[in-house]
């Protein structure tokens, strides 16, 4: 059996530490280098020196490194979803369809076709064996966690995969690609959406989809401005609106709390914990199990954004395979079109999109997660490297 294991090798020193593990436990290493968008002459895209840096941790290690672009399954798979999402007013997460899609589908069978007997990356999160089988948890490092991102990718496909440094704390992986002499041991986090990378983000979707102004109103249908259009904004934005001071209004940031796609509105409303911005549930799309289905209600908790604590909730499975998230506390700017992820202690047991939200009751407020809300889409920097 062969004992060949790909590494996707971003040019990144997470990934740079996950081949150097697996090669001191014995692994033939071989890297793969991932370039999947193709459009770099606007600058932003890093995808050229990160070949570079590829190559240079590639050479240090004496690995073998093979280079693919999959940009025809990415625009396919993952873009033209994100895209058709903002149409229809929703925001989407295309780093979760990239994982599933991309890194774990077009990938890892490429690296299957090298002859590799299992696949690896440089992310942050935990396959543990189980005697029901394979299981995804939480990375020992809570701030770096990246199962988030990874919830969609089928149980089968994990089960190949190793994940090297989901044990390591990032302060440990930085300095262990110091001491074996990696090229990119003190290289920055790389930020923003999966192969695109970091850019201002209403720059950049105004390439692909057309301005479509509409009325921003108060939640009484008081008219304050012109939206460029429903796409361009999110629940719980705040930037971007130009509402400014209003007569008759308190002196509060203004907040988008909800999109009207029939009306073609924008509705705002002032104060970052307003009522109309917090939700008691929602409602998913069909689950994504990553262990035996549930039937019956049960009790666990949930994300509906990277990087938020866990919240408590009460989750009751629909019998077309979709379900009703019920949260013990409310929770702000839950947004369609986003994940509503599933946990159970670290042990993460698979998610689904966000279709639709039921308001709070006014007067409550939400629970803050104490981490930094994901809820502004000035730039796509705002995102993990996954």
């Amino acid at each position: 059996m062969s004992h060949r294991v790909i590494v996707g090798l971003s040019g990144g020193v997470d990934s740079a530490v996950a081949a150097l593990l697996l090669k001191e436990q014995g692994w033939e290493v071989h890297g793969l280098f991932m370039s999947n968008w193709e459009e770099d002459d606007d600058g932003y895209c890093t995808a050229a020196q990160d070949f570079q840096d590829a190559r240079a941790v590639a050479r240090e290690l004496a690995i073998p490194l093979h280079r693919a672009s999959f940009a025809v399954a990415y625009r396919e798979r993952v873009f033209q979803h994100f895209l058709a999402e903002h149409r229809a007013g929703r925001t989407p997460n295309p780093d979760v369809l990239c994982n599933r899609e991309i890194k774990f589908g077009v990938a890892l069978r490429y690296a299957r076709r090298l002859g590799a007997a299992r696949f690896a990356t440089g992310h942050y999160a935990r396959i543990l064996q189980a005697p029901a089988g394979a299981e995804l948890h939480k990375a020992r490092d809570a701030a770096k966690d990246q199962s988030y991102f990874l919830h969609a990718v089928a149980i089968e496909e994990l089960a190949a995969t190793l994940m090297p440094i989901g044990d390591l704390e990032k302060g440990a992986v930085r300095e262990q690609a110091r001491q074996a002499g990696l090229p990119v041991f003190d290289k920055p986090d790389s930020t923003g959406i999966c192969f695109v990378g970091e850019r201002p983000f209403r720059e950049f979707l105004g390439r692909f989809l057309a301005d479509r102004p509409g009325p921003i109103e108060s939640a009484d249908g008081e008219r304050l401005g012109v939206h460029r259009g429903l796409a361009f904004y999110t629940l719980g934005q705040r930037e971007g609106l130009k509402i400014g001071g209003r007569a008759g209004h308190a002196q509060l940031p203004w907040f988008v709390a909800r999109k009207d796609a029939a009306r073609n509105a924008l509705v705002v409303v002032q104060g970052h914990d307003h009522p109309l911005l917090c939700s008691a549930a929602l409602a998913t799309g069909p689950l994504h199990w990553l262990s035996a289905a549930r039937r019956e209600p049960f009790p666990c908790t949930v994300k509906v954004r990277y990087r938020q604590a866990d919240q408590p909730a009460l989750l009751e499975p629909r019998a077309d395979g979709s379900a009703r998230i019920t949260f013990e506390t409310p929770q702000r700017a839950v947004t369609p079109g986003q994940y509503a992820v599933l946990y159970e202690r670290d042990r993460c047991l698979g998610g689904a999109v966000i279709e639709s939200t039921t308001p709070a009751t006014a007067g409550l407020t939400t629970a803050r997660s104490g981490a930094r809300e994901n809820s502004d889409l000035k730039s796509f920097s705002a995102r993990e490297p996954i």
